[in-house]
């Protein structure tokens, strides 16, 4: 924390540009599946230079993506593992969310709720990564029968379906929470601010300046 500021890093250079590279590529992966999903949204390929284009880049698309969201897994990991204090918050989120006061556990980096997306994400990307490798023509598709095929084919859209669910979930809550944007495009966010929302994580930041 920076005494002189009242601003705690809340967001490394490192991981914001991982974020946002995975926040594009994200873009970039939905918009080019979900012009094969539908007919009324196949007017998205030309995004892409056409159908044939689109149909080719996707899959290339979704392994950068799921490479991007590993790297940033992979640091986020320990910050999201579950504690007494999530389920503490857990069952006082109905009065969070609706601003009563409430003595807020010490709950750390994260809420129990971004926790659970977190994994849901995980999950889910994997599911597309495994279901798309199945349904890759003309690449590894041929290697498995109709049948599975066609199963991957529905798995894969429902999973796609959830990410972009979750996602919309993730971009709501971080509006909703004023001053959580903050965090990751300029990095830090006021003391004020992360006492408030997460003030487990606080008292660790505050003692690491002492």
């Amino acid at each position: 924390m920076n005494n002189k500021s009242g601003l705690i890093l809340r967001h490394t250079p490192g991981v914001r540009a991982n974020h946002w590279f995975v926040a594009i590529v994200f873009i970039l992966a939905t918009l080019s599946g979900l012009a094969f999903f539908h007919p009324a949204f196949f007017f998205l390929s030309s995004l892409f230079g056409g159908g044939p284009w689109a149909k080719i880049l996707h899959p290339f698309v979704g392994v950068i993506m799921l490479v991007a969201f590993f790297m940033l897994a992979s640091k986020e990991w320990q910050y999201n593992r579950v504690t007494d204090a999530d389920h503490q918050w857990q069952k006082k989120a109905m009065d969070i969310m609706l601003n009563h006061p409430v003595e807020m556990p010490d709950i750390g980096r994260y809420n129990i709720g971004q926790k659970y997306l977190f994994r849901t994400l995980l999950l889910m990307i994997a599911i597309l990564f495994l279901t798309g490798i199945v349904i890759w023509q003309p690449y590894f598709a041929p290697m498995f029968s109709i049948g599975l095929v066609r199963l991957a084919v529905v798995a894969h859209g429902i999973a796609g379906f959830v990410t972009i669910v979750a996602i919309i979930v993730h971009i709501y809550a971080a509006y909703w929470t004023r001053g959580a944007i903050r965090g990751m495009t300029r990095g830090t966010v006021t003391a004020a601010w992360a006492k408030h929302h997460y003030p487990g994580w606080y008292k660790e930041m505050s003692k690491r300046s002492e």
